[in-house]
């Protein structure tokens, strides 16, 4: 999860991330995106999405359609959407 993490605070530099989001892979751990940075620490989130650690890289490489996950259950959202919607900026 620390490389992912790593790989997050990298794109982070160029793009900026309002409000916080939680990656929750359950048992293989949690990233966080808060304050322009990403880290495995656990804290409370604006919005907090649930998946498998696979599931997580394939998001995050564009493999991986977020509205398809959330209709077909590999992807579940807790808190406001709206700042998950600002993934979108990020990933893009």
């Amino acid at each position: 999860m620390e490389q992912i993490a790593a790989d997050i605070r990298k794109v982070l530099e160029s793009r900026s991330f309002s409000g916080s989001l939680k990656f929750d892979c359950g048992a293989e751990g949690v990233i966080v995106l808060a304050n322009g940075t990403a880290s495995t620490a656990d804290r409370e989130a604006d919005c907090t999405l649930r998946l498998s650690r696979d599931n997580l890289v394939s998001l995050l490489k564009g493999k991986l359609n977020p509205m398809m996950a959330l209709a077909t259950g590999k992807l579940k959202l807790s808190g406001n959407p709206a700042v998950a919607m600002g993934l979108v900026k990020l990933l893009g």
